[in-house]
């Protein structure tokens, strides 16, 4: 058979099962083969039998070499026996298919695959990142306790399916033991607590914090799929506060179990402090600028909800007016008949201006939820990245330090005693605790090389999160757009209702005959309480 498949004879699913596993045009290496040809279901000696028949003793597919296994496992499926030749029969025709199980698992094993050989990438584009979880926070009806009112939350998780109810204190207890599960991530900031007083725009403002704070953790590539944040998306029981502490007590941080903190040193490039000193100083900026967009999408939304509350009450006078029952007679118009148009024409305006505050309403939720709420939760990973690294700065690699300098004492201390002679024991005691010293030394340079790896992932994490500014800018334009076109539609209703209402007073304006407006007489003589 020729060496390249005519590309005519390649079925669809050829190129599809291609994308999965090589997305950045890389060639497939033998695990991954091995991996990806146990959905056949085949032997793996015949799994094997394929390999050397495809491989070219590179220890790796190119895309034409796939190909040529992937017909030969459908072949295999179908009975025959591994051999190339058999592809010359497909000359002109379409290749046979092979059965490879659902295509979405075998996306997941390769991204998962890729990860594990390149810890240093963070493997997650924002998409992946969404996709982990969506959770949903709603607000359930106040419950009034013995003494005061408290208030709970309703928890919605799209992947686990769930729908648990929380109180602030178990978001507490949580972020509690989240800080010391995951020391070396980006945990968010909780809402603050505000113990009485609580209006309904704090609690609303809470639950969206809140809500911010769950979706972080919940699509954080570690965090997600953590044991801890599983309990705390599922767990349906009463006390969640106490029984998350009690069921994770003395639980160990993400150093203590993860298989890269003994090669935490060997991840950790050369010129990590500058690249972090650099990435900081960028993070920086980022945060300036988003707090400054933040702060002008709110004020977009006050603007919003202003004119609503403007057209709502111009509306309303329209209505008032237009309801009006006051006595108006000729004593007062003379032969104006504008008044009773004009009346006429405020009772339909009023309507449309009530639908005016209506799109200006459905506007400012739009931003809120579009524009505000994207940018917040931007803002609170950076605002927890820059906790994270003051948390480096006065923990582990402080730690480090004064770990170091202990050691420095122990050893003068020696040095001392050596010379006042080894009768006192003394010597053999700072030996044993200069040789434990060493221990933690040891131990404190591989957390902080661990520390370090960590924070340049959740630098990358950081980068993923970036689309963000796609979203929030698509979301403004849509809304802006959507808002201003149908707040458009209604002044268009609006015009023809005061172009008739104006050509009704033109008619009503043309000369008639003079008409006695009151009584002949002197009105002073007919005021009562006046006299001449």
């Amino acid at each position: 058979m020729s060496a390249d498949l005519v590309s005519g004879s390649v079925p669809p699913l050829y190129r599809e099962v291609y994308e999965i596993v090589c997305p950045n045009q890389e060639h497939v290496d033998r695990e991954l083969f091995v991996q990806m040809m146990v959905k056949s279901s085949l032997p793996k000696q015949t799994i094997m039998q394929i390999w050397d028949a495809v491989d070219c003793n590179q220890g790796s597919l190119t895309r034409n070499g796939l190909y040529k296994a992937l017909a030969l496992t459908a072949l295999a499926q179908q009975g025959k026996a591994i051999n190339e030749k058999f592809l010359d029969t497909f000359s002109g025709q379409e290749l046979p298919k092979p059965t490879l199980g659902d295509l979405s698992d075998l996306k997941a094993l390769s991204v998962k695959m890729r990860r594990e050989r390149n810890p240093n990438v963070l493997g997650f584009n924002y998409n992946e990142l969404c996709n982990l979880d969506i959770v949903k926070v709603e607000l359930v009806p106040e419950k009034k306790g013995l003494i005061l009112k408290h208030v709970e939350y309703e928890v919605t998780s799209q992947r686990y399916k769930t729908t648990v109810l929380r109180r602030y204190n178990d978001f507490l207890a949580y972020h509690e033991l989240l800080m010391l599960r995951f020391p070396y991530r980006l945990v968010p900031r909780l809402p603050p607590k505000k113990m009485m007083g609580a209006n309904r725009e704090f609690i609303e403002h809470r639950r969206k914090c809140l809500r911010r704070f769950l979706n972080i953790v919940s699509r954080h590539p570690h965090m997600h799929d953590d044991k801890l944040t599983k309990f705390f998306l599922t767990f349906n029981g009463t006390d969640t506060q106490h029984k998350i502490k009690e069921h994770f007590r003395g639980i160990p941080d993400e150093f203590m179990t993860s298989n890269l903190a003994s090669k935490a040193k060997d991840m950790v490039p050369m010129d990590t402090q500058v690249q972090l000193s650099n990435s900081k100083e960028h993070i920086r900026q980022l945060f300036n600028s988003v707090s400054k967009m933040k702060d002008i999408g709110e004020r977009m939304v006050q603007r919003s909800a202003e004119f609503a509350s403007d057209m709502l009450q111009f509306g309303r006078e329209l209505s008032s007016l237009s309801n009006d029952a006051t006595p108006v007679t000729a004593w007062a118009t003379g032969n104006n008949d504008t008044w009773h148009h004009l009346k006429k024409g405020f009772k339909h305006l009023s309507v449309e201006y009530a639908s005016l505050s209506d799109k200006a309403t459905v506007k400012a939720v739009d931003e809120e939820e579009g524009v505000v709420e994207k940018l917040s939760l931007f803002l609170d990973l950076l605002t927890a990245y820059r906790d994270l690294c003051e948390r480096h700065e006065k923990g582990v690699l402080n730690d480090h330090q004064r770990a170091i300098q202990k050691m420095g004492q122990y050893k003068k201390k020696k040095m001392s005693a050596t010379v006042q002679g080894p009768e006192t024991g003394a010597v053999e005691q700072l030996e044993q605790k200069i040789l434990e010293q060493e221990g933690q030394i040891a131990n404190m340079e591989n957390r902080n090389y661990y520390s370090l790896h960590c924070l340049q992932m959740e630098t990358q994490l950081i980068h993923a999160n970036l689309d963000i500014f796609y979203e929030t800018l698509q979301s403004m334009t849509d809304v802006e757009a959507k808002a201003h076109a149908e707040l458009a539609a209604v002044w268009s209703e609006v015009r023809p209702i005061i172009e008739g209402l104006y050509a009704s007073l033109k008619d009503s304006s043309r000369p008639s005959s003079p008409t006695r407006t009151s009584p002949i007489g002197s009105p002073m003589n007919n005021h009562p309480g006046i006299s001449a």
